[in-house]
C-alpha cells in the first residue's frame, strides 16, 4: 500500500480549511489503497494553533489516515536533525533555508517534502490555506482523485484513466511526475484594484516579470494570461489530459508531485511570491509526463491583505517576485535549451545541472533589475494614494531589495546542491525524537 503526504501549510487561521483538507483525506481512503500523511505545517501565533490543534482533533478518525500538526518549533527540531545527519559543512545556513525566520512559500513546502520522505511517503500533495474546494450537485470535487489516478505511474499505464493523451510515444515509457489543476475566483496576485484603476498601469506592472527581450505582443499576452488561472468557469464534469503540462495552467494551491521533489527542491526565497513555482517549469522542461485536470479550487482573499500593512507586505512580495525573474528567467531559458538532457540514465532529472544554471545566472548583470525598479517606481507614483507610499518605502530599499535578489538565487544553488542528502538524511530521520532524547 502506497503512503501520500497531503500537506497544507499556514500562517493564517484556517479551522475550516483543515476540516476540509480531512475531508479530502478520507476520499482519498475510501477510493485508493493508500495510507495518507495529513500534514499541516502551521507558523501561527499560539491562539491561532490552539484553534487549528482543535480542528484537527475533530477530523473523523480512519485507521489509514495519521494527522501531524507541527508548529515551528517543532518542525525546526526534526530539520536540525535532518541537516545533522547530512554531516554538510553549512548546517547552520542550510537550516535557515529551510526554515527562515521570515515568509517563504518555496521553504513551507521544501519543509513537506522532507518530512513526507521521513514518513515514507512517495508523493507529495499540496493545498493552501486561502482556498476551497468545488462541489457539483452536492458532490466535492477533490483534486486529489486524478491525482491518485496518475501519480508515479508510467505514463502508458495511467493513459486509460484520463479523458484524452497528448504525450509523443517516447515519453510513454516515463513515470508521470505531476499532476495539477488551477484556481477560479480573484487574481492569484493582489493586483485587482491596479486594473480597475488604470489598466495601462497594470500592463506595464505585471509585463516585468517577462524576459526583457521579448516582443510587446508576447508580453501583451503574458499579461492577459497572467494570475487568472482557470477564469471564473465553475466545475461541471471531469476532464483530464496526460501530457507535458504548460506552467501557465496549474498553480501550487492545487498541485502534486512525484519522484521530482525528491531530486529539486523549491527556491528557498522569503517575502517573494512565485518562489514556490519552480518545479511545475522543471517537469516541463525535462518532458516529464504531467497530468492536467480541470478540478479547479476557489481562491479567494484573506482581510490582512486589505489592511495597510497587509497591502505594504504584498505588493513587496510581488517586487521581490518581478526581481526574481531576472535570474529565474535564464535558468528557465536554459533549462528549455537542456530538454530532456536534464535527466540522467534513469530518467530522474539531474539536481547538479538545475543547481549549475541558478549559479551561473546569479553572475547577471543587476541592470535589467535596476530598469524594473524604475518602471515599479513610476507606476506606483502615477496611482497615487498609499501606491504613492510603497513607492517611497520601495526607495528607500532599492540597494537592499537588487543584492537580496542575487542572493536568492544564490541561496536556492547552494540548496539544490545539498538536496540530495537532506532527503536521504531525512528517510532515516524519525519525525519526532526518541522518547528520552533531546529536541
Amino acid at each position: 500500500m502506497r503512503r501520500i503526504c497531503l500537506t497544507l501549510p499556514t500562517n493564517r487561521p484556517c479551522a475550516e480549511t483543515i476540516a476540509a483538507i480531512g475531508a479530502e483525506a478520507a476520499h482519498a481512503v475510501a477510493h485508493f489503497d493508500v495510507d495518507v500523511h495529513l500534514l499541516i505545517l502551521d507558523s501561527c501565533a499560539p491562539a491561532t494553533y490552539a484553534e487549528h490543534a482543535e480542528a484537527v482533533r475533530c477530523l473523523p478518525g480512519h485507521p489509514r489516515i495519521t494527522a501531524h500538526h507541527l508548529d515551528e518549533a517543532a518542525q525546526r527540531d526534526f530539520l536540525r536533525r535532518v541537516t545533522e545527519g547530512t554531516g554538510a559543512a553549512k548546517q547552520e545556513l542550510l537550516l535557515d533555508l529551510m526554515l527562515p525566520a521570515a515568509l517563504s512559500y518555496g521553504a513551507c513546502t521544501n519543509r513537506a517534502f522532507l518530512i513526507a520522505a521521513a514518513l515514507g511517503c512517495e508523493s507529495v500533495h499540496r493545498r493552501d490555506s486561502d482556498s476551497r474546494y468545488q462541489t457539483v450537485d452536492g458532490e466535492t470535487a477533490f483534486p486529489v482523485h486524478h491525482e491518485l489516478l496518475s501519480l508515479g505511474r508510467r505514463a502508458a499505464d495511467a493513459a486509460p484513466g484520463v479523458t484524452a493523451t497528448a504525450l509523443a510515444p517516447d515519453h510513454l515509457d516515463r513515470r508521470v511526475a505531476m499532476v495539477g489543476s488551477s484556481f477560479i475566483g480573484e487574481l492569484s496576485v493582489d493586483l485587482g484594484e491596479i486594473l480597475e484603476r488604470d489598466p495601462d498601469v497594470y500592463h506595464n506592472v505585471v509585463r516585468l516579470w517577462a524576459p526583457e527581450d521579448w516582443t510587446a505582443e508576447q508580453k501583451r499576452d503574458l499579461v492577459d494570461e497572467s494570475f487568472r488561472g482557470a477564469g471564473t468557469e465553475p466545475f461541471r464534469r471531469d476532464h483530464s489530459l496526460l501530457t507535458l503540462v504548460d506552467p501557465m495552467r496549474v498553480d501550487m494551491c492545487n498541485i502534486s508531485f512525484h519522484g521530482v521533489h525528491e531530486r529539486v527542491p523549491l527556491p528557498p526565497a522569503t517575502d517573494t511570491i512565485g518562489s514556490d513555482y519552480f518545479l511545475i517549469h522543471l517537469v516541463h522542461d525535462a518532458a516529464l509526463p504531467g497530468v492536467l485536470h480541470n478540478r479547479n479550487i476557489v481562491n479567494y482573499y484573506t482581510g490582512e491583505r486589505r489592511t495597510d500593512s497587509g497591502f505594504t507586505a504584498y505588493q513587496l512580495r510581488y517586487v521581490k517576485f518581478l526581481l526574481s525573474m531576472l535570474y529565474f528567467n535564464a535558468v528557465y531559458a536554459r533549462m528549455a535549451e537542456a530538454g530532456e538532457t536534464l535527466l540522467d540514465d534513469r530518467g530522474q532529472v539531474r539536481a547538479s545541472a538545475v543547481a549549475a544554471f541558478a549559479r551561473e545566472s546569479g553572475g547577471l548583470d543587476q541592470a535589467g533589475n535596476v530598469r524594473r525598479l524604475d518602471t515599479l517606481d513610476a507606476a506606483y507614483r502615477r496611482l497615487g494614494g498609499r501606491y504613492a507610499g510603497f513607492a517611497d518605502h520601495l526607495a528607500a530599499r532599492r540597494e537592499r531589495l537588487l543584492d537580496e535578489a542575487r542572493r536568492d538565487i544564490e541561496d536556492f544553488a547552494l540548496l539544490t546542491e545539498a538536496w540530495e542528502a537532506l532527503v536521504r538524511s531525512a528517510r532515516s530521520t524519525p519525525l519526532h525524537p526518541a522518547t528520552g532524547q533531546p529536541g
